[in-house]
């Protein structure tokens, strides 16, 4: 056995410990969901921060999620490296991003924590670095045809086809290749629009703008709370938007600690995206959101969370938290929800308008959060109730091993629901029964 399993283990049995501790302290607070959620108080965390996650296990043979009523689902692909992020061409072939965490260097004996507890659940090692083309051919819902899309990426994530070009979200930076929609292929290295700081959040997720004209890109923190200071969070916990006529670009809302999912809400045309927010302070303080994107909004990232509640942990910068906007919807504490697309009335059976969302799910609480799909509806361009679940069962009922965990989301033209698991390495695929 290998020293950092070996750790992982150690790990493992502090961190379960911490966790008693901690519910015996505080209890099981309700989860904060909604537009005006109940947020407990902070209760920092101090050195040692709560430390729990399953271990990776994968999916069984025939062993799939549990899908809500009205609703079927099958593996559209297995057998992927660690799928993340998921993009439709308009012939309807569907291109994943199998990328991964990397690890970094080593700053303390919690980062080493952190990555053992990590490795064991499937979430650091080796990054695929491609996007890869599935086709369904004969249109039962399988993809029967699997090639190598794009290759020798760094960190590859969000993909966006404007016109004849085809942008990818690399942790370093936007890079565009020409599209030829005779072979449906790309051709070139690619040019780089922007560059971005990798590491950290690394994840880079694309949007076009309703009239192809821009491009919005998520760049996350560095740290939690700026733990390195200022100046190595400068340029990120913000949108980027760049506008492809000019190959210019410009922080479009900042204060986001982890902006990943976006999407646009059709009523508005006002841009949406979901954040993870900071660790440390509680199972539910501060919940992750959904929330609508001001141009020049700033988000309170890391002075305040929730609007204006102070984070006292942070040096304060009184002018910042005097602006800070408060989010739309919580989305419960330390969800990890990553995936975000556009659901209209009626595409599946039962939903109204709204906004689906992945929850890869926590690994910072004393009871596990996340680890599922959910749906949240919409009226008037506005979050209008409760959330409901779409897809759920990837975690293991006594919370020891993870089946898979969702991330991107996406709906095809046909009307399909297709969830990336990249501990499961599976595409699932969610439609009416």
């Amino acid at each position: 056995m290998s020293l950092s399993s070996n750790f992982a283990r150690v790990v493992a049995v502090i961190g379960g410990t911490m966790v008693l501790m901690r519910r015996a302290r505080d209890g099981s607070p309700a989860p904060a969901f909604g537009g005006a959620p109940a947020i407990p108080a902070a209760k920092p965390q101090g050195a040692v921060p709560t430390l729990k996650m399953p271990t990776a296990q994968g999916w069984a043979p025939g062993h799939v999620p549990t899908v809500a009523p009205g609703l079927k689902v099958n593996a559209f692909a297995t057998g992927l490296d660690h799928p993340r992020w998921i993009e439709e061409l308009p012939n309807g072939d569907v291109l994943v991003a199998e990328s991964m965490s990397v690890p970094g260097p080593l700053k303390s004996i919690f980062d080493y924590a952190i990555r053992a507890t990590m490795q064991r659940a499937g979430a650091v090692g080796v990054s695929a670095n491609r996007i890869t083309r599935l086709r369904d051919a004969n249109g039962d819902g399988v993809a029967e045809h699997s090639e190598i899309f794009l290759a020798e990426q760094r960190q590859p994530f969000g993909m966006q086809l404007v016109g004849d070009t085809f942008y990818v979200g690399n942790t370093d930076g936007v890079v565009a290749f020409p599209f030829d929609r005779s072979t449906w292929r790309v051709s070139g290295t690619g040019r780089r629009l922007v560059e971005f700081k990798p590491g950290g959040h690394w994840t880079r997720s694309l949007l076009a703008s309703p009239d192809g004209t821009k491009l919005y890109a998520g760049v996350g923190s560095l740290s939690n709370i700026a733990d390195r200071g200022f100046e190595a969070e400068e340029g990120r916990a913000a949108i980027y938007e760049l506008d492809l006529a000019t190959g210019t670009s410009r922080i479009f809302a900042s204060g986001l600690r982890n902006a990943v999912g976006l999407a646009f809400e059709p009523t508005t045309q006002m841009l949406w995206t979901v954040v993870n927010e900071r660790d440390g302070l509680g199972d539910e303080t501060p919940p992750d959101y959904l929330t609508s994107v001001k141009d020049g909004g700033f988000y309170g990232w890391p002075y305040c969370y929730w609007g204006q509640t102070v984070d006292d942990r942070v040096p304060q910068d009184a002018a910042a938290v005097a602006r800070a906007l408060t989010p739309d919807y919580a989305l419960g504490g330390h969800t990890a929800s990553l995936g975000l697309c556009w659901l209209p009335a009626g595409t599946l059976p039962g939903f109204p308008d709204g906004m689906v969302i992945g929850q890869h799910g926590s690994w910072n609480r004393s009871t596990l959060s996340g680890y599922k799909v959910i749906f949240v509806p919409f009226e008037n361009g506005r979050p209008s109730g409760p959330p409901r679940d779409i897809l759920w069962g990837f975690l293991a009922p006594d919370e020891s091993v993870s089946y898979g965990r969702p991330v991107g989301v996406t709906l095809t033209r046909e009307g399909a629901l297709l969830v990336a698991d990249d501990v499961g390495n599976v595409i699932w695929r969610v439609t009416a029964a």
